[in-house]
């Protein structure tokens, strides 16, 4: 098998028969696709106009708006797309991994694996739910551990492909850390296959980056067997 590459593919989605799929599949840069002006509205500015909009949605679908369980839903989801599930988009949310000098010369393989990935589907905007396992091999420095979940988390809310989503991390726990080895596994199932589509619900996408020593087979090896074993 070849480097920083899919591991497996179980998921449907990717069936050469299914035109469909295979459109709904399209990944373009590595960059998160954004308008030079995306970020000229402030959180509250946008918060608004979604809620407008998503209101039109309901009104559309014969929902009624006047209804106590519904009348607050367009601004919940409008607050939810600005500040929860999409807000790793803006730059400011960024996690600051600081990093530290590896006083205890450490030089063997960190691993931090069942990290939660609660991302959307940017083809659907449903979401995409799964595990990120990460690992680094430190050289001067070293970061702390939870600034790697947090850099998992800041990827994965916004509209994602998961090959983006697993490069994007990572790109970023190398610049964080000024190393190249580093090897990045996510585990997820898709939405957009287990509730529309070919409705396949016990299908999931792996995909995995890898750079530095985690090119050579005994540090790749040794990273799957520590994210395989049972705690």
């Amino acid at each position: 098998m070849r480097q920083n590459e899919t591991l497996w593919n179980i998921m449907d989605n990717h069936d050469l028969e299914n035109q469909e799929a295979m459109d709904d599949h399209v990944m373009g840069s590595l960059e998160t696709p954004l308008r030079a002006d995306a970020f000229d509205l402030s959180d509250d500015e946008k918060i608004t106009i979604i809620e407008g909009h998503f209101r039109e949605i309901m009104h559309t679908l014969g929902l009624d708006l006047k209804d106590d369980s519904l009348k607050g839903t367009p601004h919940r989801v409008a607050k939810m797309f600005v500040k929860e599930i999409f807000s790793g988009l803006h730059p400011d949310n960024k996690p600051h991994a600081r990093r530290f000098e590896n006083k205890y010369k450490y030089n063997k393989m960190l691993v931090e694996r069942d990290i939660t990935v609660y991302s959307s589907c940017e083809h659907h905007f449903v979401p995409i739910i799964g595990k990120a396992h990460v690992a680094y091999i430190p050289n001067e420095h070293v970061i702390g551990l939870s600034k790697l979940n947090r850099i998992v988390q800041y990827y994965a809310r916004r509209p994602q492909v998961q090959e983006r989503m697993t490069m994007q991390i990572a790109n970023e726990m190398k610049q964080a850390l000024q190393t190249e080895n580093v090897a990045v596994l996510i585990e997820a199932d898709h939405l957009c296959v287990m509730s529309r589509g070919v409705n396949d619900v016990s299908s999931s996408t792996i995909t995995a980056e890898y750079s530095g020593l985690f090119e050579q087979e005994t540090y790749r090896s040794e990273f799957l067997g520590h994210i395989r074993t049972k705690r």
